[in-house]
């Protein structure tokens, strides 16, 4: 059953991209579509997560951190998805989104949180070329460069979000800290209204309908699933099967708006979710202080793409 919840979790977050292109064709923008995805579930998750008691005695510094982290590092990812979305097809930014386990695990080899390996600079090599072939598929047709450079956005910022969350240890359970990022990111969105103006809610009627799938069934129904399915197969085997998620969006592109990816684009694809593979599975069982504070320092020390797992999957996406 955990496998289950973990893989409609991952059809949950892939079809956030079909959701919201949809809303763009009923005349939705960017910024009502984020106001309102924030709103909704933010709101949803605060409440589940009071009711659940996961809020209690959280200590006031990871309280601020994981609204700052939602107000600027996740509203600002979040922004560059939708914004690429608005630009290009669904198919290429769910493969360009992927690479920020890759990112993830580069930037904590850099950083000395990890260390590196022959097998992590082979996935980082097949993630480089895989890319490529992803962005040289495009070439034979019209290209849109900004959206590019705005889907090649998101993975970054939302690594340096990441790695921002790895700095909370096992301060904040992960229902806990996915309601404050959602509520920072929130606020983010209302304070643009108030500067820039609030956005137009004149769009057509069904776009509430496809606003609303973002928010509960892309947000919150897969947040949840995802914490589920964890908790009965652990982080490892969930992440693995959150690669799942871009699938699912090359699929339903392809299902409903008639995306096609080229034979080069195909194989740049599975050449990127190859890579996170390879960095995810283990060869081998960890040793139970890989999963435990460190007793001589009492510091964390759970890798970093376990910390993605457990912190990102408020993920926009």
């Amino acid at each position: 059953m955990g496998r289950l919840f973990c893989l409609l979790s991952a059809a949950a977050f892939g079809v956030m991209a079909v959701f919201g292109k949809l809303a763009y064709d009923a005349g939705v923008s960017v910024n009502a579509l984020l106001l309102v995805r924030f709103g909704l579930a933010g709101a949803l998750l605060l409440g589940i997560a009071l009711a659940r008691g996961a809020l209690r005695n959280l200590p006031r510094r990871a309280v601020a951190t994981g609204l700052a982290m939602g107000a600027f590092g996740y509203a600002a990812q979040s922004t560059f998805y939708f914004s690429a979305l608005a630009r290009i097809d669904a198919s290429l930014v769910a493969l360009i989104l992927y690479l920020y386990p890759i990112l993830v695990m580069g930037a904590a080899i850099a950083l000395r949180r990890e260390q590196t390996s022959r097998r992590r600079i082979a996935a980082l090599l097949i993630a480089l070329l895989g890319i490529g072939l992803v962005l040289s598929g495009a070439l034979s047709g019209e290209l849109d460069w900004l959206g590019i450079l705005l889907a090649l956005g998101a993975p970054i910022v939302y690594t340096a979000y990441i790695m921002v969350g790895d700095s909370l240890g096992g301060e904040v359970p992960p229902l806990a800290l996915t309601a404050l990022v959602c509520t920072g990111a929130f606020g983010t969105f209302v304070l643009l209204g108030f500067l820039r103006g609030a956005p137009s809610f004149g769009f057509a009627p069904v776009g509430w309908l496809w606003l609303a799938a973002v928010a509960l069934i892309s947000t919150v129904a897969a947040i949840l699933l995802f914490f589920a399915g964890m908790a009965r197969v652990g982080p490892s085997v969930a992440s693995i099967l959150s690669i799942f998620e871009p699938v699912v969006t090359v699929i339903a592109a392809a299902t409903v708006f008639g995306e096609q990816l080229t034979a080069t684009q195909w194989l740049g694809g599975a050449l990127v979710l190859s890579a996170v593979l390879i960095v995810q599975w283990r060869t081998r069982p960890v040793a139970a202080p890989l999963e435990h504070p460190d007793e001589a320092s009492g510091t964390p020390s759970c890798s970093s793409i376990q910390v993605a797992e457990l912190t990102a999957r408020v993920k926009p996406d």
